[in-house]
């Protein structure tokens, strides 16, 4: 084991990638420890305190919501790690390379079937009873699941997100129109 300074640089605690890389990455790696997924059912705070809280010794370093920044520490510290969302490692493969993690590489296929075990859904929720009485609330639905917006070229995708699948993307437009209750895709 080489003797190196860990470095990680990531987002703060405000930003949602942050929430995932803890959820996903870290709560992930925790569930692998039998004592630790034990804590979570008899002390669920302690488990927190445990798995999801960033190191406070350096190790961490809050590079703000600035992913451009986080890209060009990497160039100089070719020994630390980034945590930032995909669209910044799709901009910058010329610069940085994402991490494989149980063997899958990051990238738009795996991202979008979601075998990258680091890699989640964006959900929109509305709430049922605003509809009627916030104006427009019922065209920012149709606009946001809209082909233009969600679809294989929408500007989401030109973004950084990785569209659903077709199957997918129709049966979740189906619900957002009709204003369903939220189901599994």
């Amino acid at each position: 084991m080489p003797n190196t300074k860990i470095e990680v640089l990531g987002p703060p605690p405000t930003s949602g990638t942050r929430d995932a890389f803890a959820e996903l990455a870290m709560e992930g790696g925790c569930k692998q420890i039998p004592v630790l997924a034990a804590l979570k059912d008899t002390n669920k705070d302690a488990f927190e305190a445990a798995c999801m809280t960033m190191r406070e010794d350096g190790a961490y370093i809050e590079a703000g919501e600035n992913d451009n920044l986080v890209v060009q520490k990497l160039t100089v510290n070719t020994n630390a790690l980034g945590i930032f969302g995909y669209s910044f490692l799709e901009e910058n493969q010329d610069k940085v390379q994402g991490s494989t993690v149980e063997g899958t590489e990051p990238n738009f296929d795996t991202i979008a079937d979601g075998s990258y075990p680091l890699s989640r859904p964006l959900f929109f929720y509305v709430k049922k009873a605003h509809i009627g009485s916030i104006p427009g609330l019922k065209q920012y639905i149709a606009e946001f699941v809209s082909d233009k917006s969600m679809g294989e070229y929408g500007y989401l995708a030109n973004r950084g997100l990785i569209p659903l699948p077709e199957d997918q993307r129709v049966l979740a437009v189906k619900q957002a129109l009709k204003l369903e209750r939220l189901r599994k895709l």
